[in-house]
């Protein structure tokens, strides 16, 4: 059992907010404690003093040392501590491990705790609903593998050849993803910067019609209507499309008005949200889908000069973003008001301009997908390579 491999098997120190300090001993928490990696979060990093430190008692940890999480996600996470120049304690949600040297390697098992096998066995001992958590006895009675230290050297050594390759196609990968869509925001923001002569600048409020979301009552709402009522959240961010995985239903009661449901070729817009990220943030309709819209939400349909797309891929660049920060910066209340949004400019090329400059766009955003989408599922690989080679490390087949 992992408790029996150890010299050490303690929680850390109970700390409160009031005993903590500015400077001092760091304390290491269970944010620290990645998946199999310490994550450093040195602009959250918490301190106790020495007078603190001797007064509580507390047990300093060192270079070297295991920290296991008891909290998710996972519960029973595992990281060995680098050298951070500093003098250690941990909080009581970790289990300070220190191994046997002639028993247990640390990397060895910081490996094994990253495995199916691992966590399937801590996840059977957590308690808990809402968010489990595992005992430290509970924690001790995993079993763990012991081969031979030469073994575990020996796996170790390989895991750490494989390991490391993996991360550098990953790096790669990760800055391939990064370059695939900064040049396509860089290619969209010069669109709309580099004009031409006959391009008219315009208000928003001029060259759109502005609609409110239904308001409607929490006693209107069922668990399930032909109804459907869209809310900001069912704004996909990165897609700027709909997303129909949660929705909202009201009874047939309600009367919906033609004008309060999305329109094909309309815009949505999160007006209100407790995240000044998604706020303003916008879907293009590509049908009608006969849904409602909600009192967070707004709906902009262009004027028949102003061609529906081009206006999408305006409110998708940085000039956009730009006047949105500015609107939200030091509002108490992420509430977007409709007679400021409407003051954003709106440069109007010729419609066959503007139609050129939407077939150049969507052609580009389809390749940037594409490529996306391949990254992506390289990174993939990636991991579900990674779950391979620790499942192979300690079923003996490597």
């Amino acid at each position: 059992m992992l408790a029996d491999a150890c010299d050490v098997f303690a929680d850390g120190d109970w700390i409160e907010s009031k005993d903590q300090s500015p400077a001092g001993i760091r304390l290491i928490q269970t944010g620290n404690v990645g998946f199999g990696i310490f994550k450093g979060r040195g602009e959250k990093a918490r301190y106790v003093s020495d007078a603190t430190f001797k007064r509580l008692r507390c047990t300093e940890i060192f270079e070297g040392d295991c920290l296991i999480s008891r909290l998710p996600e996972p519960v029973g996470r595992s990281c060995i501590l680098p050298n951070t120049g500093e003098r250690m304690i941990t909080a009581v949600d970790c289990t300070i491990v220190r191994f046997k040297p002639k028993q247990v390697l640390p990397k060895f098992f910081n490996y094994y705790s990253q495995t199916h096998e691992y966590l399937r066995a801590v996840d059977s001992g957590t308690t808990g609903t809402t968010r489990k958590r595992i005992s430290r006895s509970k924690l001790g009675q995993v079993t763990i593998p012991v081969p031979t230290l030469p073994e575990q050297q020996r796996i170790v050594g390989v895991l750490d050849e494989a390991f490391a390759a993996i991360a550098r196609s990953r790096a790669n990968d990760e800055l391939n993803l990064r370059n695939v869509r900064e040049l396509f925001h860089s290619r969209l923001n010069a669109v709309f910067t580099e004009r031409g002569e006959d391009w008219r600048t315009r208000p928003l409020g001029d060259v759109c019609d502005f609609q409110r979301g239904l308001t409607y009552k929490k006693e209107d709402e069922v668990d399930l209507s032909h109804n459907v009522v869209l809310r900001a959240m069912n704004i996909d961010l990165a897609s700027h499309r709909l997303d129909f995985t949660d929705l909202k239903y009201i009874c047939d009661q309600v009367a919906i008005p033609e004008s309060k449901k999305v329109k094909k070729g309309s815009l949505m817009i999160c007006t209100a949200s407790g995240s000044k990220a998604h706020l303003g943030k916008i879907a293009f309709i590509d049908d009608d889908y006969g849904y409602a819209f909600g009192g967070f939400m707004g709906m902009l349909t262009p004027h028949g000069d102003l061609v529906p797309r081009y206006l999408f891929h305006l409110m998708t660049s940085g000039a956009y973003d730009d006047f949105i920060g500015a609107m939200a910066a030091g509002m108490n209340i992420n509430n977007l008001k409709f007679d400021e949004l409407k003051q954003f400019q709106v440069p109007c090329p010729p419609r066959p301009e503007q139609e050129r400059i939407v077939e150049q766009l969507d052609s580009l955003s389809d390749e940037t997908e594409r490529l996306s989408s391949l990254y992506r599922r390289k990174l993939d690989a990636l991991e579900t390579m990674k779950r391979s080679l620790l499942q192979q490390a300690f079923a003996g087949a490597l």
